[in-house]
């Protein structure tokens, strides 16, 4: 993996669960042309590692001419294989310290949080940056963490040191209040992935969080 560890304030999640009419390669880019200065790709579904890391090879090659980052989520190896500029792992994922050993120093890591004693814990590990949230609750997950609130992610980031990428029901409209909360950048599946213009949803998102 090449260059230095960069956490981005917009992190565009990618998905072909809760939508079907573009496939992960095609939200890459709309969300890179829209601004996003990172793409996590995020495929729940059973596929081969091979197959993933294929796909992530072309992701990360058309992000390169829009210098954009490509973040695995969950798959490790898959990261490692294809050239991503990092991972971010869940509380069931690889731990923290194994995935460092395996990427390197200079692989981003992010490692999720949904709540301030396991935003204190994560911020002991080897990672770059905490997912944190959800903010505002989620549609993405069958069984989500309750919904923190502004209140508790102000929290939250007054008690760490680590940058902030908030997570869960943002959307242009509330993305500016979460970063006047103390998170460094936020994170969005939905609102981009669901949306009729996923590269104009995008370019709004960066706009409020700038």
């Amino acid at each position: 993996m090449i260059g230095a560890p960069r956490v981005g304030k917009v992190h565009v999640i990618t998905d072909e669960s809760l939508q079907s009419r573009f496939l992960h390669a095609e939200l890459a880019v709309l969300a890179a042309r829209g601004g996003a200065d990172q793409v996590q790709y995020r495929e729940k579904r059973p596929i081969t590692r091979e197959i993933c890391t294929m796909t992530l090879e072309g992701i990360r090659r058309a992000l390169m001419l829009y210098g954009t980052g490509l973040i695995v989520n969950d798959r490790v190896l898959a990261a490692r294989d294809s050239g991503a500029l990092g991972v971010h792992l869940g509380r069931d994922d690889m731990p923290a310290a194994e995935a460092r050993n395996l990427l390197g120093p200079q692989a981003v890591i992010g490692l999720t949080a949904n709540n301030l004693e396991e935003a204190l814990a994560a911020a002991r590990e080897p990672v770059d940056y905490l997912g944190v949230g959800p903010v505002f609750g989620t549609r993405s997950k069958e069984h989500p963490a309750p919904a923190l609130g502004l209140e508790l992610l102000s929290r939250i980031a007054a008690a760490v040191t680590l940058p902030i990428v908030a997570i869960g029901g943002i959307d242009a409209g509330n993305a500016a209040d979460v970063v006047a909360n103390g998170a460094f950048g936020v994170a969005v599946l939905s609102a981009v992935a669901c949306a009729q213009d996923p590269e104009r949803a995008t370019r709004k998102i960066v706009e409020a969080v700038a």
